[in-house]
């Protein structure tokens, strides 16, 4: 259970876009009273309704300065692609001594935008927390989203430390596990761990779509348990992934470049027979596994658990 007895509501939250993670946000900063007021803001109109009706917020507005006006806390939850337009429109209303943060998978980049449009006197704690699913849009958020994920926070090295321990204090009180680290390291992490799995995701699941021998039904009623995990993957928002990869360019292309060659050698084990070295590279990688079900980041269970949502 999350230790909330330590954190002292912000007085005045916005969450400037509000999809799954947004909503997730609301939905545990109004259970346990972590902000004293929620304000919800999105440029869709049918999305603001949305939220509206689910009763994610108390105020709702589609106008970015109106939503971070007097808020100690402001939370990007839109596509990284968008950062620069959101902080012009935030310029000139921050409140002095708020906390600006966010939730995008890529740092330096989402800094490069946001930092030439932060006073002097507004701390800039870029974020991303390791959760999700591939559903989007407000009425995919749960409470416990983030129970036991982690949350990375990337600081700047003129950012005010006790700046830094509020917001991890607050994740922390959202039911997370907080590490820092530079922007930089972060993204290269981060490529390994899920961009490229993204791209690969999408490029397996197109590549049987485009086979001509097979056809979309068969593709569907025959799948086994690896490609249903591809497609879940690969379900996940395009505007949120477009952006990542545009905007992580450099380390995406680094681990891709590592993970062809990696590739290149099973390719030739394959063609030459040499099942030592399969067998060698599979026990290796299932270790990997292991690992991730005693960090408590996955689950034990019979196909991962997820035999209960397949049908």
């Amino acid at each position: 259970m999350a230790d909330t007895s330590n954190f002292q509501p912000f007085k005045r939250l916005a969450l400037i876009g509000i999809g799954l993670i947004g909503s997730s946000i609301a939905l545990r900063a109004r259970r346990d009273g972590l902000a004293d007021e929620i304000v919800i803001c999105t440029r869709r109109a049918e999305t603001l309704d949305k939220a509206r009706e689910l009763n994610l917020g108390d105020v709702y507005t589609d106008r970015v300065s109106e939503a971070v006006t007097d808020s100690d806390c402001v939370i990007l939850c839109v596509p990284v692609g968008a950062f620069s337009s959101v902080g012009e429109r935030m310029a000139g209303h921050l409140a002095p001594g708020a906390i600006v943060t966010d939730v995008g998978s890529v740092k330096r980049s989402v800094i490069d935008q946001l930092a030439p449009h932060i006073p002097d006197n507004v701390h800039l704690v870029p974020g991303h927390p390791i959760a999700g699913t591939e559903h989007s849009g407000p009425e995919a958020g749960f409470a416990t989203l983030f129970d036991n994920r982690w949350q990375l926070l990337t600081p700047l090295e003129s950012t005010d430390p006790e700046a830094t321990e509020r917001l991890a204090a607050f994740w922390r009180a959202l039911g997370s596990q907080v590490d820092i680290m530079t922007p930089e390291h972060h993204d290269r992490v981060l490529a390994v761990t899920s961009h490229i799995p993204h791209l690969i995701a999408y490029n397996i699941v197109g590549t049987a779509d485009d086979l001509a021998e097979i056809t979309q039904s068969e593709v569907i009623k025959y799948s086994a348990s690896g490609f249903r995990d591809f497609t879940r993957i690969a379900a996940s928002d395009p505007v949120m992934w477009r952006d990542v990869f545009l905007h992580n360019k450099d380390a995406t292309l680094e681990m891709l470049g590592r993970f062809s060659e990696d590739l290149a050698a099973l390719q030739r084990a394959i063609r030459h027979g040499d099942g030592d070295l399969l067998f060698d590279h599979f026990t290796r990688t299932r270790e990997i596994r292991r690992g991730i079900i005693e960090a408590g980041q996955e689950t034990s269970e019979p196909n991962f658990g997820r035999y209960k949502t397949d049908s």
